[in-house]
């Protein structure tokens, strides 16, 4: 059965700008629809997703960045958060880590949702991008133990951020989901969301692909449109 709880803050963390459209954007926009506040952390600017020579770095971030503000808008994203790590070489530094920890502990979500940092690939024809895999487990130790660990960085303390407990992780994109989310009613904002970064997507390509992974996701459930975690409980 499909899960309905909405959290009252949440926190969705991506290594790109339009990761989260791929991905988890109809979880955001159900619950930001039912008053979660919903925050995004985008730990790269996105600037090498380019091939073209005579687009500049510079120009491509500033334009994601726009562009990712813009698909938090139609989704009902309360917060954007880009920190501007390096695009195409992300590590799961303690840099990196300390960051996220950060934006927890000043938001204090909820859920964190992210990817599954332990997936090489899927299929026989995607590879998972480094920077996927290195956002997720640097979100995934930010969680536990970091944000919720007084003298684990404690600089942060020195901010003014107290430490602060995650109800639950949900992990997107896992080979063994136990949680689905029916996403049906806000599917076409989903998709519109996506087509927001025109840099990276093509309008009837994008909306054909949503589409499909949602129908797969929810297939199992005898649902016609989901997203699949696999949710952790740390905390009751």
């Amino acid at each position: 059965m499909p899960d309905t709880h909405v959290p009252r803050r949440a926190m969705v963390i991506v290594a790109h700008p339009d990761d989260a459209e791929f991905t988890m954007a109809g979880t955001a926009a159900l619950w930001s629809g039912q008053g979660c506040e919903v925050t995004y952390v985008i730990c790269t600017r996105g600037d090498r997703g380019s091939n073209d020579p005579q687009v500049m770095p510079w120009e491509l971030a500033r334009r994601r960045e726009a562009e990712q503000h813009a698909a938090a808008a139609i989704l009902g994203v309360r917060h954007v958060v880009i920190l501007g790590h390096p695009d195409g070489t992300l590590e799961p530094t303690l840099a990196l880590r300390r960051d996220l920890t950060r934006e927890i502990r000043r938001f204090r979500p909820e859920i964190v949702l992210c990817g599954d940092p332990s997936v090489r690939f899927y299929g026989d024809s995607y590879l998972n991008h480094p920077d996927h895999r290195a956002a997720a487990s640097a979100a995934l130790d930010a969680v536990f133990p970091s944000a919720g660990t007084r003298y684990i960085f404690p600089e942060l303390l020195a901010e003014g951020l107290e430490p602060h407990d995650v109800q639950a992780v949900y992990i997107h994109g896992s080979f063994e989901p136990n949680l689905w989310i029916d996403i049906e009613p806000v599917l076409d904002l989903k998709i519109r969301a996506l087509q927001a970064h025109a840099s990276q997507v093509r309008g009837p390509e994008a909306a054909e692909w949503v589409r499909l992974m949602a129908s797969e996701e929810g297939r199992s459930q005898g649902l016609r449109a989901a997203e699949a975690y696999r949710r952790i409980v740390l905390r009751a």
